[in-house]
């Protein structure tokens, strides 16, 4: 199931030939470039590597010199990268499998180590595909916003507006059980969207259009592959 990895720019709309607003989200995946190719025969299944981005290369730090910002590539992920004939370390890995797609075709598709692939190579217009991506961190919350509790009243003499209440008996079993929803971490996690339909693809600025909404912010990473 070959996909390709891409920045979330934003929404936007479009119009179809009978005047009918469409919501997009607007994915820019520059080309990316082949680093790997697992042999089915050696590991047991296919799969390819796609590096997206560039790193800045790791260097020493002049006397009196301020240390710029941000990470830079190791030598092991410079190194992985010259064998796939890059100067400079992608800052994005990811694999993608070849033969996990339901009814797929008896023969694999063929990549070659350096293979440089775009949206256009990869998708057409009218296609589904399915995005995952990484969703906005929310920090600590509480039941309310986390589980969409409803909360207590908030007027005679309650005080207890926004709290979970109970949770668990106190005499048996004495415990709180495995998964009460309760206050913690929101956000940040790995979320897939399925069902998106590709409605444009601009080739010349490497630019997707796909129906409905993605996760993650503007800017965030995103992987978009195929569907069925």
């Amino acid at each position: 199931m070959i996909g390709i990895i891409g920045r979330k720019v934003g929404m936007t709309q479009l119009f179809n030939e009978l005047g009918q607003q469409i919501p997009v989200t607007v994915v820019e995946a520059t080309p990316n470039t082949v680093t790997k190719v697992v042999d089915p025969a050696a590991a047991g299944f296919a799969a390819v590597e796609l590096g997206y981005g560039q790193q800045r290369l790791r260097r020493e730090s002049k006397p009196g010199e301020r240390t710029p910002r941000g990470r830079r590539a190791t030598k092991a992920e410079v190194g992985h990268a010259k064998k796939a004939g890059l100067e400079s370390a992608p800052k994005v890995l990811r694999s993608f499998r070849l033969d996990d797609a339901p009814g797929k075709a008896p023969e694999l598709p063929s990549f070659t180590l350096g293979q440089v692939l775009t949206v256009a190579d990869v998708f057409a217009v009218g296609e589904t595909v399915k995005v995952t991506g990484t969703t906005k961190g929310r920090g600590f919350q509480g039941v309310v916003k986390r589980h969409g509790f409803g909360g207590g009243p908030n007027t005679h003499g309650n005080t207890k507006h926004r709290r979970p209440g109970s949770i668990g008996p106190g005499t048996d079993p004495s415990r709180v059980i495995k998964g009460k929803k309760m206050p913690g971490h929101y956000g940040a996690a790995r979320h897939t969207q399925i069902g998106l339909r590709v409605e444009k693809i601009d080739a010349e600025r490497n630019l997707i259009y796909l129906r409905g909404a993605v996760a993650g912010p503007k800017n965030g990473i995103v992987l978009v592959r195929k569907q069925g």
